[in-house]
């Protein structure tokens, strides 16, 4: 059955929608690009996060990224931060095209643009690949802004300087140092069986697992 934004709307429009009916959904319909951008239009949060699953990423232009980036701040802190999420990881994260654009979003007056190039950061270090080139001008920016930084920016530069001290010994004093002379995370608590935040316990922890 072909689907309609009206019927789509009236599908997950509902209180009961979860993130996993969105997905199926999405592999029901598949790539539609007209479809997700009429989505996109809707200005709605569930309506959104269907959209970026849907968006053909060879369509994605840097003026549509402008766009999402400005549409983004209209909704909630946690809303904005599911749809970048997701927006990274189906689409973004698929393109070197698009990951350019990214990796050139360091310094972005856009809190989103940032978000989505902090979160390209600890992905690409999560895999325990090392010999980055952008390194040590990476955590030279994060000593330098992260304690003015917004909560979802400053979650995923810890992020990268944990994954950094994890795989690169040579950074893993100095980091291990940053997190406790900043205390970033230190008294937050993680569900069981997560690794904690806190730098100095986030590199021991993963550095351990790890057998580094």
């Amino acid at each position: 059955m072909a689907h309609t934004l009206t019927s789509i709307l009236k599908i997950i429009n509902k209180e009961s929608m979860k993130y996993g009916d969105l997905k199926k959904l999405a592999k029901e319909i598949k790539k539609d690009h007209k479809l997700a951008i009429a989505l996109w239009e809707t200005g709605q949060y569930h309506p959104r996060l269907l959209a970026v699953l849907l968006l053909d990423r060879k369509l994605i232009t840097e003026e549509f990224l402008d766009r999402v980036s400005t549409d983004l701040l209209k909704h909630k802190e946690d809303e904005w931060k599911y749809i970048t999420d997701w927006l990274f990881a189906n689409q973004l994260n698929k393109s070197k095209n698009l990951l350019a654009m990214v990796d050139g979003w360091m310094r972005s007056e856009s809190p989103i643009k940032r978000k989505l190039f902090w979160t390209h950061q600890y992905r690409l270090r999560w895999t325990g690949k090392t010999g980055h080139e952008n390194t040590e001008e990476l955590i030279a920016f994060i000593e330098e802004t992260i304690m003015n930084e917004i909560p979802p920016i400053q979650e995923s530069m810890i992020m990268t300087a944990g994954w950094i001290g994890v795989y690169n010994l040579e950074y893993r004093d100095l980091l291990v140092k940053f997190g406790e002379d900043t205390g970033l995370y230190k008294d937050l608590k993680v569900p069981p069986g997560c690794t904690p935040w806190y730098l100095p316990e986030f590199i021991r922890i993963e550095s351990e697992k790890k057998g580094l």
